[in-house]
């Protein structure tokens, strides 16, 4: 798959233009806000007062007034901050859509340390190891906002719950995307490297010259295991994540569990941070940049 220069629109403009679209052509969308995003949707509340509300700061009623949307026939899609979607409404998210397996969308922006300026309260490294443990949860990290677009039109109405986990920052090359399907993006014959959603760029950055494979998965549950066999030239391999590291660990383990694989991580320690500083400050912080991407794949190679 080739790669093209990334779209100049970020992803929360786009999912603005992509919720504005789905609305236009499906009258069962509903959107629901809390207190997140009313000013760039005012348009969209305009054309469709009905389907179009902000329910205000009450993230684990939202997800119970979506459920009972989703019971009914609409397809609901709840927007607000990371720790608020998954940590302050886990339980609604577990009982009323993942036991449930209810369709419903739940899109996040400020995941990680995105929001780095805002401390703890709004950090949130740990949405995708907790989705995971929720039965029929899907799980989406878009690297671009084109990949935004194409990932949510293809799967908001696919019968499950899905969580779309949104990014302040952009992969510098975007591909074609297909929702629960890995990109191959680089062949080589020496380790293979996994990068999770804007993970990506990173990752090129550091292995441009080296002779490894590169996949890069935009869906992690359901996880493409199909890709990742055909694309394993040796048993090494080097997870890179942008959360708290190895929340794919089992689903690469139980992929390779004829073929046992020798793991590197990439990604968040599970601490508290001792720094303040931009995502890319912290990102070389945690041993998220491209530098420490290298040293790691070159020390998987040379194993």
């Amino acid at each position: 798959v080739e790669g093209v220069g990334a779209m100049s629109m970020n992803m929360r403009q786009q999912f603005t233009a992509t919720v504005t679209s789905l609305e236009e052509r499906d009258e069962r969308v509903i959107l629901l806000l809390n207190d997140i995003g009313v000013w760039a949707f005012r348009h969209l509340k305009a054309a469709y007062p009905n389907r179009v509300h902000n329910l205000g700061i009450l993230e684990q009623a939202s997800i119970g007034v979506s459920a009972g949307l989703a019971l009914t026939g609409y397809i609901p899609i709840f927007h607000t901050i990371a720790p608020f979607i998954v940590e302050r409404g886990y339980e609604q998210l577990k009982d009323d859509f993942g036991y449930q397996n209810l369709n419903g969308n739940f899109v996040s922006v400020g995941g990680s340390f995105d929001y780095s300026a805002l401390g703890m309260t709004h950090y949130c490294p740990g949405d995708v190891g907790a989705l995971m443990q929720i039965p029929n949860m899907q799980i989406v990290l878009p690297g671009t906002a084109k990949e935004m677009d194409c990932l949510m039109t293809q799967a908001y109405d696919n019968g499950s719950p899905t969580y779309f986990r949104l990014s302040e920052s952009s992969n510098v090359m975007e591909y074609e995307v297909l929702f629960g399907r890995a990109v191959v993006v680089k062949q080589g014959a020496k380790a293979t490297v996994l990068a999770v959603g804007t993970m990506l760029s990173p990752v090129m950055e550091a292995v441009a010259d080296l002779d490894v494979t590169v996949l890069y998965y935009t869906t992690v549950r359901p996880f493409d295991r199909e890709a990742l066999v055909q694309n394993m030239p040796t048993n090494k391999l080097l997870l890179c994540e942008p959360y708290y590291s190895g929340a794919l660990a089992t689903e690469i383990i139980m992929t390779c569990h004829d073929n046992p694989v020798r793991m590197d991580f990439v990604g968040l320690s599970c601490e508290v941070p001792k720094t303040y500083g931009t995502v890319q400050e912290n990102m070389a912080v945690f041993g998220m940049d491209a530098k420490s991407i290298r040293e790691k794949t070159l020390t998987l190679i040379e194993a």
